[in-house]
């Protein structure tokens, strides 16, 4: 599709470039004929003056017109050879010009192929145990609430996709809506902690907090599901019992958050790809332990992107990871 787009659009490029270069070309031999003409007049001018004053004299003519043959022969290889690097040239600027389409189109699909295939597994599950309980003759109440509890965690699963392929699509979008304002980075910080403190206490875990406290523009609820990320992968893998450290410092300039577990740690191979929409390390693929889409990394570089920051990931195999997002103290953008 892409490839033909391509070539209509070098074709649009040929004609105009060949309508432009037809124009000029025909300026230019329109003023050098008229200047032809006028040496020729002045020939003939002279000739007849010099006729009247005595006896003809043999005077050397120029013959203008295979001057004019050579300036038009000459025109026509300058058209033909810009046309040619035109078309070259056209052919390489169509490319360009339609990448950054393609790029979307390409990621397009395949987020649609990716969140397909997510959406696949649980409604598998539900239709598979849906039948198998509409063949039981013997289906009893207990095993009614039996289902429907099996059933609603699957819903709850689709819907927890289905809230983060939304907010995937709202932060990805180039015009996002974004009001920043001064916000506390402890503020932030703490809210974070609230919201997974629960989780936290289930497994017995610590967060231990290091903060040294300093206003960002920022636009807080996005922050606040950013640290929510990074506290929940946190508390996901580490062992029960164990500590999760959430540090934060900051120079004149730019803010750095960081948040540490004593998980099982993230090979070197993995690293490169946890930023992407639905990857998930060899140890939470099979949801046996870990839940989850792998859509949460995803969903923090885009806020932090959003706030002109960069995201890293520091991970030894056995001893743990550590999350790090450095953020701009000041943004140019809208501020309250």
């Amino acid at each position: 599709m892409f490839q033909k787009a391509r070539i209509r659009l070098t074709v649009w490029y040929l004609l105009i470039i060949s309508l432009v270069s037809i124009f000029f070309s025909g300026a230019f031999y329109f003023l050098v004929n008229r200047e032809l003409e006028r040496i020729e007049m002045t020939q003939a001018i002279r000739q007849i003056e010099w006729q009247r004053m005595g006896p003809p004299i043999p005077m050397a003519q120029i013959d203008l017109s295979e001057v004019r043959v050579r300036i038009i022969m000459t025109l026509g290889t300058i058209d033909a050879s810009i046309l040619v690097l035109a078309a070259a040239a056209g052919y390489f600027l169509a490319g360009r010009t339609l990448k950054p389409i393609s790029d979307m189109v390409d990621d397009q699909n395949r987020f649609i192929a990716d969140a397909s295939h997510e959406l696949r597994t649980p409604l598998t599950s539900l239709k598979s145990e849906i039948e198998v309980s509409l063949r039981d003759r013997n289906f009893n109440l207990k095993e009614a609430k039996e289902l429907l509890e099996s059933n609603l965690e699957e819903v709850n699963k689709l819907q927890n996709l289905s809230d983060n392929l939304i907010k995937l699509t709202q932060y990805r979008k180039v015009n996002g809506n974004m009001v920043l304002k001064k916000e506390s980075i402890r503020s932030i910080i703490n809210d974070s902690v609230k919201k997974v403190s629960g989780q936290a206490k289930i497994k017995k875990i610590n967060i231990e907090m290091k903060i040294k406290d300093v206003k960002i523009e920022s636009e807080r609820n996005t922050l606040t599901e950013l640290f929510v990320i990074f506290l929940d992968n946190a508390i996901k893998y580490s062992p029960r019992g164990k500590r999760v450290i959430v540090k934060a410092g900051h120079d004149d300039r730019h803010v750095e958050v960081s948040v540490s577990d004593s998980g099982a740690g993230i090979s070197k191979e993995e690293i490169p790809h946890l930023f992407e929409r639905f990857f998930r390390g060899d140890k939470s693929r099979t949801k046996s332990e870990i839940n989850g889409y792998g859509l949460g990394l995803s969903i923090a570089k885009e806020i932090v992107d959003k706030h002109k920051g960069t995201i890293s990931v520091e991970s030894t195999l056995g001893k743990g990871s550590t999350f790090t997002a450095r953020l701009p103290l000041k943004r140019s953008l809208s501020l309250i």
